[in-house]
């Protein structure tokens, strides 16, 4: 140990990190607190977790919660228009990410991203009226995670544009999700101008009716076993897709071509997902709510079934308290900004992107993306482990199918326990990209950020009624 230098990790006050930082030392900073349960908080967590009493029912339903998440078959099926999968996406409807918002409480980005969406619907005829129409009370907003829907950054998602059906096989649902924009200026970082709203167009209109005709001729893609690989060849599906972007775009090209008859069609399309490394974390995402869909409302369960974030407000919900969302504010994302932006810039966290965490990928799966490390401050890729191994400590189980060949092909660890969470101090990692807090510019970088702890006390309480009563 004295003939090398040493590599840190530093576990609570952030100061002690950036001081080792400063001096070149390597070092993991783990935002980290002491347990939250105390009084009768403390109380409500010894009855649910006492093995003779009522823990041993809600363990019991978490087993089956797990049974759900790994017997799951999601396979992406259509790309259709929302409004066709959707019935309640009629005029004037707007879903958006996160738990339940108005326009009032809406952050800077979401506001630009609803103006361009009214604009883009032909409510208004430009921005400004748009914003004035949304601030009328005459728009109707709901989240995406109330119609089998979630969307990535302000998730905004609208009658006309294009969604991806993912359907678990298993349990015969479906979830959606809107196609992956690509890279620069997009509507899910704010922005609204007129290239944001043609690339909308053009993803409606063309690419999304050229894949459904490719996914329909082929049967569909089966996703388990494509995220698996993914997973061995450095992804870890929400900061990194570009192995399974790569995969998925091999598994579709031939049914592509085979149903296009016009080559320059084919070729923007080949074009487009190729150069989007993150195309496939839109597909992530519906597979994540198509697999924690049929995990919602087992009695006592304290599985998580949706974390989600707006920019202004977080919300998780959990199984046993069924369709209940628990919220605090946000937090800031720590992360690496694009140059010319620094934190200043930034907008608190937002998305429904946090599904994919709460499937065992994302910031659970890190140990998967050596290349992911830089983003949460890791000296060396090594270190990305770290995030893994805290992520397992307040999860029900591992998915074996989903392994690591870092940590000697160990199964991520799925299922987040509200009970381990709140003993522990521990609040889930997750990986996310970073908006610029004004609407309309875009996004500034990427990083992580840590699911507030109130969500997680707040949610045990409510359980605690829930199986005291039962």
């Amino acid at each position: 140990m004295l003939g090398a230098r040493p590599g840190v990790v530093n576990v609570g006050l952030a100061g002690f990190a950036s001081d080792l930082a400063a001096q070149g030392v390597p070092v993991v900073g783990v935002d980290w607190s002491p347990p939250a349960a105390h009084g009768a908080l403390l109380d409500v967590l010894d009855r649910l977790e006492d093995p003779s009493g009522l823990g041993a029912r809600v363990s019991a339903a978490n087993g089956i919660a797990l049974e759900r998440m790994l017997a799951a078959d999601p396979v992406l099926v259509d790309v259709r228009r929302a409004d066709e999968v959707i019935p309640a996406l009629g005029e004037h409807v707007i879903l958006h990410a996160g738990p339940p918002i108005g326009w009032d409480r809406m952050c800077g980005p979401m506001r630009g991203a609803v103006a361009g969406a009214i604009v883009l619907e032909g409510w208004a005829a430009d921005l400004e009226a748009a914003a004035e129409l949304a601030a009328s009370g005459a728009v109707t907003f709901h989240p995406n995670h109330h119609f089998d829907a979630v969307g990535p950054m302000t998730g905004i998602t609208t009658r006309s544009m294009a969604v991806m059906v993912v359907e678990n096989r298993a349990f015969g649902n479906r979830a959606y999700c809107t196609l992956n924009e690509g890279l620069g200026k997009v509507m899910r970082f704010g922005g609204n101008d007129a290239e944001v709203r043609a690339r909308l167009r053009w993803l409606a209109d063309d690419l999304g009716p050229a894949l459904a005709e490719a996914l329909r001729a082929s049967g569909g893609i089966a996703l388990k076993g494509l995220v698996a690989r993914g997973l061995s060849m450095g992804d870890e599906m929400h900061q990194r897709n570009v192995a399974c972007t790569s995969l998925l775009l091999r598994a579709l090209a031939p049914a592509l071509a085979r149903c296009s008859a016009d080559a320059a069609r084919l070729a923007r399309a080949l074009d487009f997902m190729g150069g989007n490394d993150q195309f496939f974390l839109n597909v992530a995402m519906a597979m994540g709510k198509a697999i924690m869909d049929p995990v919602r409302g087992i009695p006592s369960s304290s599985v998580v079934t949706a974390m989600s974030r707006n920019g202004t407000d977080f919300g998780i919900r959990v199984s046993g308290t069924g369709e209940r969302w628990f919220t605090a504010p946000v937090e800031m994302p720590r992360g690496l900004y694009f140059p010319g932006f620094t934190e200043a810039d930034a907008n608190p966290d937002m998305g429904d992107s946090t599904i994919v965490e709460t499937i065992g990928l994302g910031g659970f799966a890190m140990a998967a993306a050596p290349a992911v490390a830089g983003f949460v401050g890791a000296g060396r890729a090594s270190e990305a482990a770290t995030y893994t191994h805290a992520m397992a400590a307040i999860s029900t189980g591992r998915n074996p199918e989903w392994t690591i060949p870092a940590l000697d092909f160990a199964g991520v660890p799925c299922g987040i326990d509200v009970r381990r969470v709140v003993a522990s101090g521990v609040a889930p990692t997750i990986n996310t990209g970073i908006a610029h807090r004004e609407p309309g510019i875009g996004q500034v970088g990427a990083g992580v950020v840590r699911a507030p702890l109130a969500c997680f006390t707040q949610a045990l309480e409510a359980l605690g009624a829930e199986v005291g009563d039962a």
